[in-house]
């Protein structure tokens, strides 16, 4: 017997008063999510426990709907649905912001302490252990962007203090090395090919490298050219390698003669040009009406709107 369409009145002994109720499907139309998976959240993960009636219908209250949604944002951000249920339990009742959101940055802040304790000693043994944790517990673009990444950027801002750099060059290297590594074993054995270039002195190599991780995907193979590839020789690497499209990355958005370079650029290449990094982000109207995508910054999404971009679905 299907479940009921409109919100109803619990008839268990066990269903909370005074509380408008709502059947699985008005919960699915509310929140996106199918019937299908919130039963698997239910029952294989524990995630939401709704009010069942008498007859056995699924009845979720708008604190369940919440908790949906928050599921919801986590697996969005890449999360697997099998760890969001520990971020939730280890959320604490009044926390402000997404349910999970406090615990999980406390919990970041625990492994950022790890790793610039493991660097101040330049213990590689222990930084690599740390390393293989974070990978094991968080998914690829969490892991960077909210773990190693912060601990890299505030050592790159403390190259006045004595020890300061040594450090630096130590987190750098050891990221470096093993982004590089994590590239060539994600790389697919496909035709399908992207290449991705800095802007000249607009980031640093190991941003670049996260980058073309994080664009990488099972059907498409990212090339990442080599630091300091000049803009004017794009036309010529593209040319000869013939790639499905090209991704330059910037994090400097206050530049503001890169529209007009970018899209001289454009006018020379074989294929089309899309912009990553900070500076796509935030300089994004400086970008309409040219022929260049803004891809945004480096995130969970950044993969999903590189295909759309060569699909010819993403707005210039």
């Amino acid at each position: 017997m299907n479940d009921p369409t409109g919100p109803a009145p619990p008839t268990g002994s066990g269903s909370p008063n005074r509380q408008e109720l709502y059947p699985i499907r008005e919960v699915a139309r509310l929140t996106g999510i199918n019937p299908v998976t919130l039963r698997a959240w239910e029952r294989r993960y524990g995630l939401i426990r709704p009010t069942r009636t008498e007859s056995g219908h699924r009845l979720y209250s708008l604190a369940d709907i919440e908790a949906i949604r928050s599921i919801q944002a986590w697996t969005q951000r890449g999360v697997p649905v099998s760890k969001v249920g520990d971020i939730l339990e280890r959320s604490s009742a009044g926390s402000p912001g997404p349910v999970g959101q406090q615990s999980a940055n406390h919990e970041w802040s625990e492994w950022q302490v790890q790793i610039r304790h493991a660097t101040s000693g330049f213990d590689e043994a222990a930084l690599e252990r740390i390393y293989g944790q974070v990978f094991a517990t968080w998914p690829t673009h969490l892991a960077f962007n909210e773990i190693l990444l912060p601990v890299w950027q505030d050592l790159s801002r403390r190259h006045h203090e004595f020890g300061g750099t040594s450090e630096w060059l130590f987190l750098d290297g050891f990221l470096r090395a093993r982004v590089l590594q994590r590239l060539l074993l994600a790389r697919p054995q496909t035709a399908n090919r992207v290449l991705l270039a800095a802007v000249p002195t607009h980031c640093h190599e190991l941003e670049l490298l996260v980058a073309g991780l994080l664009l990488t995907g099972d059907s498409l193979a990212v090339g990442v050219l080599a630091m300091g590839q000049p803009l004017e020789e794009l036309g010529l690497v593209c040319e000869r390698t013939r790639p499905q499209g090209l991704v330059l990355y910037s994090n400097h958005p206050g530049a503001s003669d890169l529209p007009r370079q970018l899209t001289r650029l454009a006018m020379i290449l074989d294929c089309p040009l899309a912009l990553a990094g900070e500076a796509a982000e935030l300089s994004r109207d400086s970008f309409a009406g040219t022929p260049i995508a803004c891809l945004g910054r480096v995130g969970p999404g950044l993969q999903n709107r590189l295909q759309r971009f060569l699909a010819g679905q993403l707005d210039t």
